[in-house]
């Protein structure tokens, strides 16, 4: 699968959002995608999945290395005296010691932007984590986080797809060298119907979706991460890799949020 590469994080540029995935049934999602080939599993603390998630990736059989495991601090734990206790918990949970990526999911103001980075900085130090980032950051976030984070941020994970305008902060994380990991990416369902979507996945012999997912791993260092809990989409979201858009193609669809 192509992966992105940001300083020495290789993170696969499809991956499996699991909210609001819970018990058996993410455990048995979580297996089934990672023996369909996805090699991305996307969780947090606030999902309440952790355990269950852990215990698909095991239940796999794909070795531990070969799978890139995200989660996310809740902004309440986003201090230094919360978030040790936390991060541990939520590997405890895993067990998959240590995670992949660690980001904080939602800025909190009441604690400054630097004493966040500086614990996250710390998960990575303990080993508790490869790698950390932030995730729902604005522009000027993404700035102040880059500038104090005593250890490198290799991503910032936002709500992006075809139906809502994020080219500021993408291009944000790409100049400070920042994957930006795409949530929501199909717009909850919306991108399905939509003309020009529906048009170019025509051309192509693919789906609306497919062309959606397509559009953002197409974009440099966008990795996309849908969620799914039904066998036939994980099949479907993962067929993007046998196309290509053209650059008109990318154009029309870039179009689209701002005519919203």
């Amino acid at each position: 699968m192509h992966a992105v590469r940001i300083g020495d994080a290789e993170i696969p540029a499809l991956g499996l959002g699991t909210w609001p995935m819970r018990g058996r049934s993410c455990t048995t999602i979580v297996a089934e995608a990672l023996a369909l080939g996805y090699r991305h599993i996307d969780t947090a603390q606030m999902y309440g999945n952790e355990a269950e998630v852990g215990a698909g990736v095991r239940a796999s059989g794909v070795p531990r290395d070969q799978v890139f495991v995200t989660t996310k601090v809740e902004r309440e734990n986003a201090s230094a005296r919360r978030m040790p206790e936390s991060v541990e918990d939520s590997v405890r949970k895993l067990g998959l010691s240590p995670v992949d990526l660690l980001l904080i999911h939602w800025p909190n103001y009441r604690v400054p932007v630097a004493e966040t980075m500086e614990c996250l900085s710390d998960m990575k130090r303990r080993g508790l984590t490869r790698h950390i980032g932030v995730s729902n950051y604005s522009i000027e976030l993404v700035d102040e986080a880059v500038r104090t984070s005593p250890e490198p941020i290799v991503a910032n994970q936002i709500e992006y797809h075809p139906l809502i305008d994020r080219s500021g902060v993408v291009a944000a994380d790409r100049r400070h060298g920042l994957a930006t990991i795409a949530y929501s990416p199909i717009a909850r369902g919306r991108v399905a119907g939509n003309r020009v979507l529906e048009e170019i996945a025509a051309d192509h012999g693919k789906t609306a979706v497919q062309v959606t997912l397509r559009w953002l791993i197409q974009q440099p260092d966008v990795i996309a991460i849908p969620k799914s809990s039904r066998s036939d989409r994980l099949r479907e979201n993962l067929a993007i890799f046998d196309f290509s858009l053209s650059d008109d193609e990318i154009a029309r669809i870039s179009a689209l949020a701002a005519r919203r």
